[in-house]
């Protein structure tokens, strides 16, 4: 996690996104990363020229799910039988996905961004009930990526993944209420959830990569928090003092040893 800020629940998600899209990238500069590796995935109440044009200045992909608005579903579906490259994943349902080039970000032509469009027509529901009239469903994204549509859309969908990274904070960390009735509180004791949560990252990816010392083999490229926790930070040892120093004694059986010894001399 980069950047967490915590918003009244009152408040539009929009409100200052500008401000803290900026920000999230100078952190990431900050930190040596090159801005064009990273990819922007942004929900339909951030369908905004300014973002957009913010990101193109920086060079930023993305993708950003538009607003429909008042569009018409019709036409859309007119478009994509004309452009669409279709798909039939079952009886009496067809799934349009193409590009369109000639539709403006907000009345402004000229910028380079285009419209990934997913059109799904329904004359058959999942029950196997002929609809009368058929459904349309329209899913529109504006991006800068060259990669095809199929391809654009899977990987907006992709950010669900990316929320059960960050739903770890909450389950395993048990930040799931916020325990002041305090607004600044809170947001103090977010910040500090975060360092805690990248903290734990790092120690579980970092012991991923210590394949002879680990206990046993992981067929993973993550660990739950929940798991570092329990094996490397509940890890059972008696803490004494002798001649003025202190000293941590583990058992001398214990699995986790030389993978905390290790993590230890890394990271202290």
């Amino acid at each position: 996690m980069l950047n967490c800020e915590l918003r009244p629940g009152s408040q539009h998600s929009n409100k200052d996104a500008l401000e803290f899209i900026r920000q999230c990238l100078d952190m990431a500069k900050m930190l040596g990363v090159n801005l064009k590796t990273i990819l922007v995935r942004l929900d339909s109440a951030h369908d905004d020229v300014k973002i957009i044009e913010e990101l193109l200045k920086r060079g930023v992909s993305f993708i950003i799910k538009r607003n429909l608005r008042k569009e018409c579903k019709e036409q859309w579906l007119s478009l994509a039988r004309r452009v669409g490259e279709p798909k039939k994943p079952r009886r009496g349902k067809t799934v349009f996905t193409g590009e369109a080039s000639h539709i403006p970000v907000a009345g402004r032509e000229g910028l380079p961004v285009f419209a990934t469009f997913e059109v799904t027509e329904r004359e058959i529901d999942k029950h196997g009930q002929d609809l009368l009239i058929p459904d349309v469903e329209v899913n529109t994204f504006w991006t800068n990526l060259p990669d095809e549509a199929r391809t654009v859309i899977e990987l907006y969908h992709n950010h669900g993944t990316s929320e059960q990274y960050h739903s770890e904070m909450k389950s395993d960390l048990s930040f799931e209420r916020m325990p002041s009735g305090k607004f600044a509180t809170n947001s103090l004791l977010l910040v500090l959830a975060m360092l805690a949560f990248n903290a734990l990252r790092i120690l579980g990816q970092s012991a991923l990569k210590m394949k002879e010392a680990l206990p046993r083999k992981f067929k993973v490229q993550r660990r739950r928090l929940r798991s570092v926790m329990q094996d490397l930070i509940y890890i059972a040892c008696k803490r004494t003092r002798h001649s003025g120093s202190i000293f941590l004694k583990f058992g001398r059986h214990c699995p986790w040893f030389d993978v905390f010894r290790q993590l230890h001399a890394m990271y202290c």
